[in-house]
């Protein structure tokens, strides 16, 4: 042995040498194999106790747009006799068509009071509160009693509720 060592896979170079040969290349894995915690690229499983159970958070971006709001569309009223001659039950059908629910309001009833030969001696407006809440995309019916003054429809007389209008928040 002339000429001392010589240098060579793990021989001796003046460094000390680690606790053992250093750590083995990864490799790629074939198609078709499931994907281990861990791997580089590929999101690992949470850890116990992580608190990473329940529902995925979504990627950053554009947050999702605020609902729209409540928009009632009211049927036409659907009138049918009641006990006495100056009260009428009205039937409405009130669709909301925004996102969100309409959660208060206010219904207006326009009574015409219709004399015997059909002249129409007055309109009286009477309200009552919106059958709320109406949730966004449903559709809900509501019956009322709408009654005027008795004094206002006199014998032979008779009342028609013909238009309905609402007011919501």
């Amino acid at each position: 042995m002339a000429g001392g060592p010589t240098a060579g896979p793990g021989a001796a170079t003046g460094t000390s040498p680690g606790p053992g040969p250093g750590p083995k290349p990864a490799k790629p894995p074939k198609p078709g194999t499931p994907s281990t915690p861990g791997e580089p690229g590929k999101p690992s499983s949470p850890k116990p106790g992580g608190g990473g159970g329940g529902k995925p958070t979504p990627p950053p971006g554009k947050p999702a747009p605020p609902p729209t709001p409540p928009a009632l569309k009211l049927s036409a009223p659907q009138r049918a006799p009641a006990d006495k001659r100056w009260c009428e039950r009205v039937t409405v059908e009130f669709r909301n068509t925004g996102g969100s629910p309409a959660r208060s309001g206010t219904v207006t009833f326009a009574t015409h009071i219709i004399g015997a030969l059909g002249v129409d001696w007055a309109t009286i407006r009477t309200s009552q509160s919106l059958p709320a809440p109406i949730a966004g995309g449903s559709t809900r019916s509501e019956t009322y009693t709408v009654c005027v003054e008795s004094w206002r429809v006199p014998l032979g007389m008779r009342v028609e509720t013909q238009d309905v209008s609402a007011v919501w928040e």
